[in-house]
């Protein structure tokens, strides 16, 4: 193969690497990225093959461990985010839980904020302690709280910012620094935010995990992940666990996130602006008991948010006057924006978090994170933001 990643390269804004970064093409100097659909690999003789299974020679043995098109794929991102070393997983759940579980421990300790995607606070608060593993809730946006949890040493830290289902806002740098005196390594889901709107990196997190099914594909196809930190943590710690426990991504769907990253500068910024002007479009309604938007002054975190964020983002999280009879007649009275717990689609999108993404969350934990039933998160589209405004008018008025 040519045109191979040169660590002595010049560097490009994000903007262009989305479109030239790591692409590696082939004798064919082909314009697309190239696709390679192959399980395996064949080898000029066995001792090619022992060099390469050793490490002693460079190339491709299984695409369980690696392949060219999910290579290009880690590459780039690595390039966007300004990390050292990136590794995609099938899924992004499968990301979250190898950047957690790869480098813990029986008897190691993790502190994470309450406010987390669902299958997020089953890994911690069900999965870990099955191992022995010590972890502990924080409120996110509870500075003396965060201080106390890291008081006692620990190894991970976990956050989302902005949070799963109603955006709220976590102080990275000021945790960082806590968990980096813990002894700990700071976990970052920037999935809300995308790489075009923050930078968990530059704010002090150790290690970024993304849902690459979201903004990166945003257009509903395939699944992926990625885990993005230093070349050392991610070799000692997540290359073994992917090897060994299987979590690899199809080339195809690589390939498919690839082409997303193409236009996701582009998506996203679109969509950020729709979100922006619906938030404030909506937040009059009588039928509306409160708007989440990061971008909005009354959000609850919004200067931390936006000390963080270079815009509000795609989400808006609203709730309704009412309960879950309420924010159901909203739903289903949508007709252009679908029901769905997807998000980042190009296509804009509404789920009721406490029924679907949430569910399996005791009372006391969606409390916890103050969610209830009136709550309705909206992920915001590429659709004209005229048609959208009356589409979401139309539901409210109909509740």
């Amino acid at each position: 193969m040519t045109d191979s990643v040169d660590p002595t390269r010049r560097r490009y804004s994000p903007q262009t690497e989305l479109i030239h970064g790591g692409i590696q093409r082939s004798q064919h100097g082909e314009t697309a990225e190239a696709l390679y659909l192959t399980s395996g690999y064949v080898y000029d003789s066995a001792e090619q093959a022992a060099a390469r299974m050793s490490g002693d020679e460079p190339g491709f043995v299984y695409s369980r461990y690696a392949n060219p098109t999910v290579r290009m794929l880690e590459d780039r991102l690595a390039m966007i985010e300004g990390a050292e070393t990136c590794r995609i997983t099938a899924s992004g759940m499968g990301a979250i839980n190898a950047a957690l579980m790869s480098s813990l421990r029986t008897g190691d300790r993790v502190v994470a904020a309450s406010a987390l995607f669902g299958s997020c606070r089953w890994i911690i608060g069900t999965l870990m302690p099955r191992y022995g593993i010590e972890t502990e809730f924080v409120q996110g946006d509870d500075m003396d709280a965060w201080a106390e949890a890291l008081s006692t040493p620990a190894k991970i830290v976990l956050v989302e910012s902005p949070a799963n289902p109603m955006l709220d806002g976590v102080d990275i740098p000021a945790v960082a620094e806590m968990a980096h005196k813990a002894g700990a390594k700071l976990v970052v889901d920037n999935v809300f935010a995308t790489p075009m709107l923050q930078k968990p990196l530059e704010l002090g997190a150790d290690v970024i995990a993304y849902s690459a099914t979201k903004h990166m594909d945003g257009q509903g196809r395939v699944l992926a992940g990625a885990i993005l930190g230093k070349t050392d943590w991610i070799e000692e710690h997540v290359d073994p666990f992917i090897r060994h426990t299987g979590p690899a991504v199809s080339p195809f769907n690589a390939w498919v996130v690839l082409k997303g990253l193409e236009t996701l500068d582009l998506r996203v910024q679109r969509a950020t602006s729709n979100a922006a002007h619906l938030a404030d479009a909506v937040a009059g309604h009588p039928k509306v008991k409160a708007v989440r938007y990061p971008g909005r002054k009354d959000h609850p975190h919004h200067e931390v948010l936006m000390a963080q964020m270079k815009a509000g983002g795609t989400l808006i999280a609203l709730s309704l006057n009412g309960a879950r009879a309420e924010a159901f007649r909203f739903l289903n009275a949508l007709t252009l924006i679908r029901i769905s717990n997807n998000l980042g689609d190009s296509k804009s999108l509404a789920c009721h978090p406490a029924s679907t993404t949430h569910r399996a969350l005791s009372d006391e934990e969606r409390a916890a994170m103050g969610l209830d039933d009136s709550w309705v998160r909206l992920s915001i589209g590429l659709e004209d933001p005229a048609d959208l405004e009356r589409d979401l008018m139309a539901a409210l008025d109909a509740i």
